[in-house]
């Protein structure tokens, strides 16, 4: 699968990728009001400023999703309705856990919406562990909203090191 920088002209695609993304698991699990806060607009602003950091599955101009690494952070990752199942996502965050380990990231972590089952044991699946839940302080037009969400950690360099008063 070819995964690769995502091209400026490919932006209102990527934020088609994510609205509807958004819009299949969220609405129903999450506020209103931050569900009207997650326009078309907003996820265009949103790549538009990330637009370094998105990776993209597809060939140029053709996207079939997309993930963004943010410091420690797996910090979004979705696919196209019809990728769904083809193994877009897997490449997508073995290509994310790829370029967290080459920035010198042990532990990574991910909000995952408390009640979205489907990405939840897709991280599972893939060796992400569930550690508990945490507020998360989410970026909207409105300011800053704070949702609890689960918190994901994935191990990526291998065990801990022994810490030095062993």
């Amino acid at each position: 699968m070819n995964i690769r920088s995502a091209e400026k002209s490919e932006i209102n695609q990527l934020a088609q990728i994510w609205y509807q993304g958004w819009r299949d698991a969220h609405p129903q699990i999450l506020p209103a009001e931050l569900a009207r806060d997650r326009t078309l607009e907003s996820f265009l602003a949103r790549l538009d400023g990330a637009l370094a950091d998105v990776r993209v599955a597809g060939p140029p101009g053709e996207p079939a999703g997309f993930a963004i690494v943010k410091n420690d952070e797996l910090y979004q990752l979705y696919v196209s309705r019809q990728s769904r199942g083809a193994g877009v996502a897997a490449a997508l965050i073995a290509d994310a856990e790829t370029r967290l380990v080459l920035e010198g990231v042990r532990r990574a972590w991910l909000a995952c919406a408390i009640g979205n089952e489907r990405a939840a044991r897709f991280y599972e699946k893939n060796g992400w562990h569930r550690v508990g839940s945490m507020t998360s302080i989410l970026e909207t037009a409105s300011g800053p909203f704070s949702l609890v969400v689960w918190r994901y950690e994935k191990n990526l360099a291998g065990p801990a090191e022994p810490s030095l008063s062993s």
